[in-house]
């Protein structure tokens, strides 16, 4: 067992522990622009760390139309995000609950208790097209707590037994836990699986996103998923612009992928959005104060790098896809392609990745 694994398991071990640390059970909570908190918890298992257990209303988020996603519908069982990486897209969304997006958005981590339930009913509504619904667009629904409070098997179940495709992107080994529960659902609709990996090496990973699994842990993963009969896109994302983009470290990481039995591979460029862009600058000028000029005029335009660097990358890691037979095709203009098998099959024709729209990776 892992480092990670250990620590999941002494975190997760005994609901006795959990319910004892209860903070302001008997009164009513809120945050502002967020409404039915019911109480809020700490724990020493998760040192630092807030849990606001909500009671949701709705969970079916609607994609808007303008959108190119190749899915309509999203769930986010959590808001706010214990992996704590650097550079996440969603940091923005934290400041809407007057959180901060830097040390706010790791740490006080709002949970929808109910989200299965809710979900089930939504589900059942004879509008309901049985549309594809996507998970892991905002903040992993597989970070760690996840394993305390258990809100994906509900979550799953309730999709599969309405006849609704559904996909997964994530960071987390605990999807491993559900793997069963996934293999018996594939059996019943489309099921896409995606897990995002942006690096082999363990130092600077621990920098960039401290509170994630290693990159071999979720190579682990990959493999489970396909040992389970499941496919698996991997998502190489993001490259950090002169730390993790050399060809030698592009080259290991594909073969790494491929060597687990990814059924394809997408690579993508750091993207540097509001909230996520001034804590990520902070982290580079801690770390590698000296590639502050490099960032800043790569990102001069706003949160998109450079289109030079991007058609640099992009013929960078074409050969590289080819090479492993990750699933290569030619970059469209308008986006990449998500990585085969991390969307259900009838929608992955239409996944073309718009970087603007990305928030997890």
């Amino acid at each position: 067992m892992g480092r990670f694994d250990s620590r999941v398991e002494q975190a997760f071990d005994g609901g006795v522990r959990w319910e004892r640390q209860r903070v302001d059970a008997d009164r009513q909570q809120t945050l502002p622009g967020l409404p039915g908190v019911v109480r809020t918890v700490r724990t020493p298992e998760f040192a630092g760390m807030v849990f606001h257990e909500v009671r949701a209303k709705s969970v079916l988020n609607r994609v808007p139309g303008s959108s190119p996603m190749p899915f309509a519908w999203t769930v986010n069982p959590y808001r706010g995000c214990s992996h704590a990486c650097t550079y996440c897209f969603a940091r923005n969304s934290h400041t809407y609950l007057d959180l901060d997006s830097g040390k706010d958005f790791d740490s006080e981590i709002v949970v929808k208790v109910n989200v299965a339930e809710v979900l089930a009913r939504q589900l059942r509504a004879p509008s309901w097209q049985h549309d594809h619904v996507a998970m892991g667009t905002n903040t992993d629904p597989y970070q760690r707590v996840e394993g305390r409070y258990q809100l994906m098997p509900g979550i799953i179940k309730a999709l599969a037994e309405s006849g609704t495709p559904f996909s997964i992107l994530t960071k987390g080994p605990v999807l491993a836990r559900d793997l069963p529960l996934l293999a018996d659902a594939a059996q019943q609709v489309e099921v896409g699986v995606g897990v995002s990996i942006a690096l082999l090496d363990r130092d600077l990973q621990h920098s960039v996103e401290p509170g994630t699994a290693s990159p071999q842990a979720r190579l682990d993963l990959v493999r489970k998923i396909r040992e389970a009969g499941l496919p698996c896109g991997v998502m190489i994302a993001p490259v950090l612009p002169r730390l993790t983009d050399s060809t030698d470290q592009l080259d290991a990481l594909l073969a790494a992928v491929a060597d687990a039995g990814a059924t394809g591979a997408t690579v993508l460029a750091l993207h540097l959005r509001k909230g996520a862009r001034e804590w990520f600058l902070q982290w580079l000028e801690r770390t590698h104060p000296s590639l502050l000029p490099v960032y800043r005029k790569l990102y001069a335009r706003g949160a998109t790098v450079d289109p030079q660097y991007r058609a640099w990358l992009g013929a960078k890691v074409g050969p590289l896809l080819r090479k492993y037979k990750l699933n290569y095709r030619e970059r469209r203009e308008s986006g990449h392609r998500w990585p085969k098998g991390s969307l259900p099959a009838k929608t992955e024709q239409a996944g073309v990745i718009d970087e603007e729209q990305l928030t997890l990776l």
